[in-house]
């Protein structure tokens, strides 16, 4: 936030990743709770409004977002581990062309996103990251690559440390940031109330 000086970050919480396994993946109510609890002291909104739109991939949300939120100025923020592989989402070149984006450095993912299809087309975008408070004034396709000292934590290690984490949350209603909608899972069934 900091580094490009946003008003806020909205963390969006997928339904379900398309390049992921659906299996073993914790319930949404349970991982939205859980990303509330981790940004409880931090300006951060944590959502799952891709639920609320239906939207499956990101150039999709990002574009639904644009739409929903006109006065809004956004960036993508990214980690490098996905930038490796962003040429395998959908219409990677349409997210780019939408709106600027951050990528932040991962432990071990900065050299092999060099190779990678994606950051061979997005090389001639990108900006200096000494102008990366000024990316509202950046036009699309723009990229940043934030270098500071990265988080070593692995999400996959985290998740594999404790497999049964989700069950933490079970039962408990919480309510989503952005749209006011709130999720529960009661046994192995998962409801939503949306507010309009």
């Amino acid at each position: 936030m900091k580094a490009l000086g946003l008003d806020e970050v909205w963390w969006l919480v997928s339904p379900g990743n398309p390049l992921k396994p659906k299996a073993g993946m914790a319930p949404l109510p349970a991982r939205l709770a859980r990303a509330r609890e981790i940004a409880r002291r931090a300006p951060i909104r944590v959502t799952a409004i891709e639920a609320r739109l239906g939207t499956r991939f990101t150039v999709d949300t990002l574009r639904q977002l644009i739409r929903r939120y006109p006065r809004h100025r956004f960036v993508w923020l990214m980690g490098g581990d996905n930038l490796r592989q962003f040429d395998q989402w959908k219409n990677w070149r349409g997210i780019a062309r939408t709106m600027p984006i951050a990528v932040i450095a991962r432990p071990g993912y900065d050299g092999r996103a060099d190779g990678s299809p994606a950051i061979g087309w997005l090389r001639r975008f990108v900006r200096p990251d000494s102008h990366s408070s000024a990316w509202t004034n950046w036009r699309p396709p723009a990229l940043v690559l934030l270098r500071f000292r990265p988080d070593p934590r692995s999400a996959t290690l985290l998740r594999q440390a404790t497999p049964l984490w989700h069950r933490d949350y079970s039962g408990r209603r919480v309510r989503d940031a952005l749209t006011r909608d709130e999720y529960a899972r009661v046994g192995a069934r998962q409801t939503v109330e949306s507010n309009p």
